[in-house]
């Protein structure tokens, strides 16, 4: 038979594991519906079987990708925190004046907490407790890395003197500050992202009142 020949016959089918799509497209599924039920359900009140229904798959195909619930929720958490540090590294790469670089961190932090298709950052915020140690110490490389970035910008604020002396707690009541909008934030009652990342920055930048000589 000749080579062509040879090379035109299909080889054996592989059995057993489930394709749907190309390239980890179902694993990047089985993350995105269950970061989804995570979120509305909670990760205690959802079953390998809800994943499957929502997903649209057999109860057992998905061991193919993760072999526990606990390794995608790990996944959900990894795999948001490295795009979000990655979007703020960008950012940070610009070199902008430090007062637009921490709207542009402050814009893009509420972007990642508001926005309708982000549910990791909802089940990291309430789901933390659920992971085990091994996957803590991960995630929590990767959020002293995000953190850092906004220590840097903070700082560099500082030094330019558009803010009062830095604190040890400026970062902490940002965030604070920040990831509370998920709990009253609502999309179209009179300010979108952009918005409200200005109106967060005239918070944050306030000055202190002046207190009257008695």
């Amino acid at each position: 038979m000749p080579d062509a020949a040879v090379q035109a016959v299909p080889g054996p089918k592989k059995r057993g594991r489930p394709q749907k799509g190309e390239g980890g497209g179902l694993r990047a599924e089985l993350i995105e519906k269950s970061a989804q039920l995570f979120r509305t359900k909670g990760y205690d009140n959802t079953t390998v079987r809800d994943i499957a229904a929502a997903t649209g798959i057999q109860a057992g195909s998905w061991f193919y990708h993760f072999k526990t619930k606990q390794e995608i929720l790990a996944a959900i958490m990894e795999q948001g925190m490295q795009r979000s540090l990655a979007q703020i590294e960008e950012i940070a790469a610009q070199q902008l004046p430090p007062g637009a670089m921490l709207q542009r961190l402050v814009e893009t932090h509420l972007h990642t907490l508001l926005a309708p298709d982000h549910h990791f950052i909802a089940v990291l915020l309430y789901e933390w407790r659920s992971l085990d140690e091994a996957s803590r110490a991960r995630i929590v490389a990767l959020k002293d890395q995000y953190e850092a970035v906004w220590d840097r910008a903070i700082a560099a604020l500082h030094h330019s003197g558009d803010w009062s002396t830095p604190s040890q707690f400026d970062r902490l009541l940002i965030f604070g500050a920040l990831n509370w909008t998920v709990q009253w934030y609502k999309p179209g009652n009179g300010a979108d992202v952009q918005e409200l990342a200005r109106q967060a920055m005239r918070f944050i930048l306030r000055t202190p009142a002046v207190v009257e000589a008695q």
